[in-house]
């Protein structure tokens, strides 16, 4: 008897072109694994990116590119759901009733909300900054999702997001299901190459610290050469006294599926200058492959819009009897048929 699997749902904005490598580590990689093994949902989250300001046409490109790097880095369209946010208008029908739901509070105390608006200041930041957790909430709840695989940043969205599911199941019936948080701890933080105190981002990270993986890989083998290592000379992995090694270890274990214990061992006697060229090749090898796929489905449009166009028909019939659940619940006047 074949066991039901468990639907996962998870997002990824399209703001910054090409993916970095801390995206892929935390998260692309997961999903390529999941879909596998769950049901899997995943959306490039357009209308997240709307948060700040977008140029149109840079959005809609970066919409495409972002759809092109998951599918080139292994998504297949046979084996999970993949939309644009924005071609599932049930995703922003359904925030209504979770920002109605959420208390001012609540949202107040986001951490993401708070860093974020502390840095822009109250002029620069917009409403939707604000509610941006709840429209993750209604993400998620529209697929009766039971995990979401998401870095450690998120976890706080995920329990509010549980929260606001157990109101309104406690409120109007069994309507959600409560998921949980699916972290995958070994790579759920790649750091910055120049400062390894950071987290690898685009927001946060140096021009030189940050790897994108739709770069010339050359460009890139250069930032891992001059990757900021630490005092004195050993090879050892050490988050603590040794950050800027640990992360290049741990870049190079994701990247190879060689434990850090044997990478210890491989460079046992060697200096920092070693570790950093072999990364740099290691990453070089893996990265062509990825680029290679991208490139077909960006240089095939129609054949990318014919994917999408199926992943947000899948989507929609996922959501739709959810939100059309809650919509009867809460009360709202069904239209005439």
């Amino acid at each position: 008897m074949a066991t039901e699997r468990l639907r996962v749902f998870s997002g990824i904005q399209p703001t910054a072109g090409s993916f970095h490598l801390g995206n892929y580590l935390g998260a692309v990689r997961q999903w390529v694994g999941l879909q596998e093994t769950h049901d899997a949902v995943y959306s490039v989250v357009d209308l997240h990116a709307a948060t700040i300001p977008q140029d149109p046409a840079a959005l809609r490109e970066s919409s495409r590119l972002a759809a092109a790097q998951l599918l080139g880095a292994g998504l297949d369209p046979d084996r999970c759901t993949l939309c644009i946010q924005s071609h599932v208008p049930e995703h922003t029908q359904l925030a209504w009733v979770i920002n109605c739901l959420t208390g001012f509070g609540e949202a107040a105390r986001m951490t993401q909300f708070k860093d974020k608006s502390a840095k822009q200041g109250t002029d620069a930041t917009t409403v939707g900054l604000f509610t941006y957790p709840m429209l993750m909430a209604a993400d998620i709840l529209l697929y009766h999702t039971r995990q979401v695989p998401v870095g450690e940043d998120q976890r706080q969205h995920i329990e509010l997001t549980r929260d606001v599911a157990q109101r309104f199941n406690a409120r109007y019936g069994e309507t959600f299901t409560l998921p949980g948080a699916y972290i995958l701890k070994e790579t759920a933080k790649i750091q910055d190459l120049q400062d390894p105190a950071v987290k690898m981002s685009k927001s946060a990270s140096s021009a030189k610290g940050i790897v994108w993986l739709m770069d010339e890989p050359k460009t890139s083998a250069k930032k891992f050469r001059s990757a900021v290592t630490d005092t004195g000379t050993e090879v050892r992995y050490d988050r603590a006294a040794k950050p800027g090694v640990s992360n290049l270890l741990a870049i190079y274990s994701a990247l190879t599926g060689l434990t850090v214990e044997e990478l210890e061992q491989k460079f046992e006697g060697r200096l920092y200058g070693a570790l950093k060229t072999e990364v740099a090749d290691v990453f070089t090898e893996w990265v062509a492959p990825f680029r290679a796929r991208t490139q077909q489905f960006l240089d095939d449009p129609a054949e990318l819009d014919r994917l999408l166009a199926r992943g947000a028909e899948k989507a929609r019939a996922m959501a739709a009897p959810t939100l059309d659940a809650v919509y009867e619940r809460v009360g709202f006047l069904p239209p005439a048929r």
